[in-house]
Order: C-alpha cells, then structure tokens, then sequence
C-alpha cells in the first residue's frame, strides 16, 4: 500500500506491508491491508513473515538485538504461529473498537480462541533475567529467552499486546475507516480519524463526491 507508507529513502521498503510507527502488535495486525487492488496478505508465506521481520527490526531491542540474518529464515510452524497470533489481535481489536468488518467466525467463542491464541503465544518462548556480576563491572541484569528467534519476537508481540489491550492505549486503539482500509492504529491525538494522511485525504475526497452527487441528484428531482 505505497501512499500510506512514510518513505525515507530511495530503497525499497523490506516489507509490503504498511508500517505506520504503531506499537507492534498493531502492526502485525496490519499484516493485512488493503488498496484499490484489493485485499492482501503479508503473512501467505515465510518471506512475507521475514520481511516483516526485517522491517520491523530496528525497534525490536537495542544495539545488541536480532541481525537481519537471524530473521531471514523463520519456519512453516513459527509463520503459522505468527499468523494465529495476527488474527487473534485482529479479533480483540475488532471487539475493542466495535469494527464489524472482518468475517464472522464459525465456532461458538471467538473471543475466547483469541484470548487462548494469544496466552499461547506469550508462553511460547519465555523469558527470564539472569544476574551477572564482574569485579570490574558489578552487578548487571540482562535478558534470557528459549526459542529461535522469530519465536522470541512472537511472545514479545504477544506480551505487548496483552499490555495493549489491558492498558490505557485500549481506550486509543481505532479501525480507520477511511475508503477500502482495513488497518487499526492507535489514536496519538484527540483528533485523529485515520491511520494516515493519505487516509484522511481519501475520506475527504470520498466525502466531497457523495455531496456533489447527492446536490446532483436533488437538482433533478
């Protein structure tokens, strides 16, 4: 979705998704987008998953965190489990902010597979601190976590997203409803309506059309 990404340089985006600066489970959750072209996907594969991994790698930790080429390879299981984990996001998002656009589930609790999907990623790769002390240095806390890579950005995603949805940025979480969008952001300003600009540029537009077809309309009545 070229017009609502920020680009900053003549590169290509490592990913085709939208990435807004949103917290990180609302951008996994916007691993599906869509354009004039329709309805698309980021998650079909495990390159998409691995671009989006390398475009969302600069904030994932510090200088010491994941290099591009710990996130160049995820597995079928940890797309699977990436995929499982953007859907139940969706799902709460969409109970949160009273979006009726996504399809209705089948089973009897969606609510309930998504709060389970989510639990279940949170415990996938846990984490831990361990306590380091040198006689140089003195005493020093890092962090400790089972699992690949990938499988340790899954439980972090899962982990802010439990904060996200139990958290004050609950009460700011919105769908953009602006034409053909189906993306979620999280709202930074009393004002804001839409993921992005050229959203709310789209609206307007959109806005304006109706008004002069319906003036049309009267005018000929």
């Amino acid at each position: 979705m070229e017009s609502i990404r920020s680009v900053t340089s003549a590169s290509p985006p490592p990913t085709a998704a939208p990435l807004l600066g949103e917290p990180l489970p609302v951008e996994l959750m916007n691993t599906i987008w869509a354009d004039r072209d329709g309805v698309h996907d980021e998650l079909t594969h495990s390159e998409g998953l691995a671009a989006w991994l390398r475009g969302v790698q600069p904030r994932l930790a510090p200088a010491d965190g994941p290099s591009l080429a710990q996130l160049s390879n995820p597995s079928v299981d940890e797309l699977r489990r990436f995929r499982q984990l953007r859907d139940a996001l969706r799902r709460l998002a969409a109970v949160t902010t009273g979006d009726t656009r996504l399809a209705q589930d089948t089973g009897s609790d969606p609510l309930t597979a998504a709060v389970s999907a989510v639990n279940e990623a949170c415990a996938y790769a846990p984490s831990w601190s361990a306590l380091t002390w040198t006689g140089d240095g003195g005493p020093t806390r890092t962090d400790v976590a089972d699992g690949t890579v990938p499988a340790r950005i899954l439980s972090r995603v899962a982990e802010e997203g439990v904060r996200l949805f139990t958290g004050p940025g609950r009460a700011e979480l919105r769908a953009c409803h602006g034409p053909r969008c189906v993306l979620f952001f999280v709202r930074s300003h009393p004002r804001r309506e839409w993921c992005s600009a050229d959203c709310g540029n789209r609206a307007r537009v959109a806005r304006h059309y109706r008004r002069r077809r319906d003036a049309g309309d009267a005018a000929k009545a």
